[in-house]
């Protein structure tokens, strides 16, 4: 099947199963690349975490952070809610920094990501992006924001209530802040596989620095959305995912053991008012892993 062809049908199956989806897939060593929407600027969600990720461990190559230092969360101070991590903690937690980055990575934990946001705020992870020539994606707020969304104020009997609304109007002047990308953390499929080039492959990123965020993102530990169709005995998936209302995204790298390397970011708008669709991360994995067997096959 030729490319043309090939999206087409990737198009048809998304549209089918109630997805808008903006992803690519590029072999880092050839540059070859195939995706559908890949500059369209969509809401992030928990993917901010990786530049927050970035940002922290090349402060701390720096001198201006230590990884060993111990810092104090109090129950109730940063009140970030999430089913994981901290914000589930009843007592007092001392905790060094550089664990605090894998639990914000690894685990996806928005209590230790704000404490990491409290030492380099939003404005300092952008402007570090941009240093390091990444354009493309913008932090505007920590994640305690992404806690006040519409779904936390009704009963879980009504979240479709929550879905509705955040498929109910587009990206710009969203009534939901968290989903206006003016307002919100964001960025493109695009520029997400090039923060994975630079992790990847020689950059302006200082090596000892891709290795550390490289290293977070194989331990990730939120496996049930693209896992499934990277993850082998002969290939390693590295990764992180992202979840806000009726938004799924995954970027990543699958690394197979002949050598080969693809860069592979998939965000998506559900258009179907509910808060469990695995259908849609099973679809989603689909779609990444065709584009990828396709490119492999060029």
């Amino acid at each position: 099947m030729n490319t043309e062809a090939l999206l087409r049908d990737m198009r048809r199956q998304l549209d089918d199963g109630g997805l808008r989806a903006c992803l690519l897939v590029r072999d880092l060593h050839t540059g070859q690349e195939v995706g559908i929407e890949p500059d369209a600027e969509l809401p992030t969600a928990s993917l901010v975490k990786v530049p927050l990720a970035l940002a922290t461990i090349e402060r701390i190559r720096r001198g201006e952070l230590d990884g060993a230092t111990a810092l104090d969360v109090q129950p109730g101070r940063i009140t970030t809610p999430g089913p994981t991590g901290l914000s589930r903690f009843r007592h007092p937690a001392r905790i060094a920094l550089d664990d605090l980055l894998y639990l914000s990575t690894c685990v996806s934990d928005s209590t230790a990501g704000d404490v990491l946001f409290g030492l380099t705020p939003p404005a300092r992870v952008t402007a570090l992006l941009h240093e390091f020539g990444l354009r493309g994606i913008t932090v505007r707020h920590t994640l305690q924001e992404l806690a006040d969304t519409p779904e936390e104020r009704l009963d879980p009997a009504q979240a479709h209530l929550a879905h509705a609304l955040a498929i109910g109007a587009g990206a710009h002047g969203h009534r939901v802040p968290q989903l206006d990308i003016t307002r919100a953390n964001s960025g493109s499929a695009h520029a997400y596989v090039e923060l994975l080039q630079a992790l990847w492959t020689p950059s302006s990123i200082p090596p000892e620095t891709a290795e550390r965020v490289r290293g977070l993102m194989a331990h990730n530990v939120m496996r049930h959305r693209l896992t499934p169709d990277f993850s082998s005995d002969a290939t390693t998936w590295s990764a992180k995912t992202g979840t806000l209302l009726n938004l799924r995204h995954e970027i990543g790298v699958v690394e197979h053991s002949d050598g080969r390397a693809f860069a592979v970011a998939v965000l998506t708008e559900s258009l179907v008012p509910a808060s469990k669709q695995p259908g849609a991360d099973a679809l989603m994995g689909q779609v990444a892993r065709a584009l990828r067997d396709h490119l492999r096959q060029l």
